[in-house]
């Protein structure tokens, strides 16, 4: 089966913030080629909110993606929501069995690789992969299905807003360090730069993906899906990043519509 993954590194989902204020919807594109992927008009939508930490906040993100995966596109739509990965076992395989699509939120990824591994839903993630469903997700949703990656996690976990950038591991899908977020470089979130000390001491290619722009991974290829990013300040890009002879080298990822053999990527 081919292997599907698509991975966001940011960008705003047409969400309400608990201040009332509407936020634009930044990444149709995006979606639009997840449901491609399928293969089917209208494929299966299975939303995870793994990565918030409380259930109503899992609530209000699944609602948001139904407001895109039903109401735009016409998708069927469920979800899992934390506190059943540990009950019915059974009744989480028929879900992921019955899903097209799989999708994780952004948020916390350290407690949600944490939650999976100590489920072992990681082994039914990997299992539907395997299975050519496409896996798929926006920020720590981008970040778990790599070897390592950047987090945040403190920030969320401590709400503290200057805590330091972390390396987690992740599921290992694709053997690389992932950043999302890449373009965002500020005095406590400065994404590159905390590539750069991670790549220090792991043996990997990192691979940065900014706002408004996925990662898209077919198998043994790969190219840049980008969306309008001018919110930002920035057209939308990718950055490839290593360590070869201590010598640091950082590169943009071509951004041609062509699917590049990823060997090419995650080599020095």
């Amino acid at each position: 089966m081919t292997k599907k993954i698509v991975a966001i590194g940011g960008g705003e989902n047409g969400r309400t913030t608990f201040s009332g204020v509407k936020m634009p919807y930044e990444l149709r594109e995006i979606d639009t080629e997840i449901i491609r992927l399928t293969g089917k008009k209208t494929p299966n939508f299975l939303f995870l909110g793994h990565s918030q930490n409380r259930p109503e906040y899992e609530e209000l993100y699944f609602n948001t993606m139904k407001a895109i995966y039903d109401d735009m596109f016409g998708c069927e739509c469920k979800t899992i929501k934390r506190c059943e990965l540990g009950k019915n076992r059974d009744y989480i395989k028929i879900l992921v069995d019955w899903a097209d699509i799989i999708y994780e939120g952004g948020g916390d990824t350290k407690s949600m690789i944490e939650l999976w591994k100590d489920t072992k839903f990681d082994k039914i993630l990997k299992n539907a992969w395997e299975k050519g469903k496409v896996l798929c997700g926006v920020s720590a949703g981008a970040n778990c299905w790599f070897e390592s990656c950047s987090s945040d996690s403190l920030k969320l976990l401590s709400n503290d807003p200057n805590a330091p950038m972390i390396s987690v591991e992740g599921l290992g899908f694709v053997d690389a360090f992932f950043t999302p977020h890449c373009n965002v470089a500020n005095e406590s979130t400065n994404r590159l730069q905390h590539m750069k000390e991670s790549l220090k001491h792991i043996d990997k290619v990192g691979i940065g993906i900014s706002n408004c722009c996925a990662i898209e991974i077919v198998d043994d290829t790969y190219r840049l899906i980008r969306c309008d990013a001018s919110n930002y300040g920035i057209e939308a890009y990718g950055v490839k990043a290593f360590y070869k002879n201590k010598e640091y080298f950082e590169e943009k990822i071509d951004t041609t519509n062509e699917f590049k053999p990823l060997n090419e990527l995650l080599s020095k």
